[in-house]
């Protein structure tokens, strides 16, 4: 078993997502990077479903910064599933230290499968996640299924971290698996006119069209990157990657950045529940 060691947290929800609002910060045991977060619930008439990691933890020697979002769609079953159960099952793979990206691909799939496996206790919904692991400052494994994004800031140039799956872009996959993709006017694409995203977690009833296993990027945290920002896309569809990183770089506290880019896009009509995590590396 491995044993988790907590530290440097100062939060409402460290680990949290279903109150209508909730933020908080904290920061690495040296104290050189810090992180933040806020979690917005949106307008529509349903529960959050948006959550949330933050939070720095020592294992074998090593200081691994785990951050992630989760934006669940019918229902928050799958996210909060997804909360307590992904990181634990990326680090419990043996080859985490030695093939971290295999091991993040193996525990995806394999929680993917647990989740369709308690579909009764979970429901019929899913999610999108994105997840950052931060080994000893060094390097960055991020790692994403849906449309849940990563931007890093490098010297105040935005860089986009992740893939967005959607349905247009994932077409031939869908449509290989027996599916197909609408398009009706006024309207996203969607797989069998349900889903707006290629990829997700559940689902269960659309999986045998769906795919679960994440695209992965990792790099080496050097002098230039500065801030690195994980959003549900409740920020997205109202905000530039560029934007973003503006804003972020623009507030030194973490948690205040944070908050102010939740707001920013409530300002901007954001109608979905909106997420974020900023980390400041310096």
């Amino acid at each position: 078993m491995v044993k988790l060691c907590f530290f440097g947290a100062n939060c409402g929800q460290c680990v949290g997502g279903e109150s209508s609002s909730s933020s908080g910060r904290g920061r690495s045991h040296e104290g050189n990077t810090k992180y933040g977060f806020s979690l917005v619930k949106g307008r529509a008439d349903h529960r959050m479903e948006d959550y949330h990691v933050a939070k720095f933890v020592q294992i074998e020697g090593h200081e691994l910064g785990l951050f992630a979002i989760y934006d669940g769609h019918l229902g928050d079953e799958v996210p909060s599933y997804l909360q307590k159960h992904l990181f634990a099952n990326i680090l419990k793979e043996d080859e985490f230290w030695v093939d971290p990206r295999r091991a993040i691909t193996k525990a995806y799939e394999k929680t993917d499968q647990a989740i369709l496996s308690n579909n009764s206790n979970l429901g019929r919904g899913g999610s999108t996640a994105v997840t950052a692991i931060l080994i000893n400052s060094l390097r960055l494994w991020v790692a994403n299924v849906g449309d849940s994004r990563a931007v890093l800031s490098r010297g105040g140039q935005a860089i986009q971290m992740t893939i967005e799956h959607e349905p247009n872009t994932e077409r031939a996959s869908i449509e290989d698996r027996g599916g197909f993709v609408s398009n009706m006017p006024g309207d996203v694409a969607r797989v069998n006119g349900q889903l707006a995203v290629s990829r997700a977690f559940g689902d269960k009833s659309l999986k045998s069209h769906l795919r679960s296993d994440p695209d992965i990027l990792d790099i080496y945290v050097d002098v230039n990157c500065d801030v690195l920002i994980l959003a549900s896309d409740g920020l997205w569809k109202v905000m530039s990657n560029q934007e973003a990183v503006d804003i972020a770089r623009s507030v030194k506290d973490p948690q205040k950045a944070a908050k102010q880019l939740t707001a920013e896009a409530l300002k901007r009509d954001s109608k979905d529940d909106i997420s974020c995590v900023v980390v400041r590396f310096r």
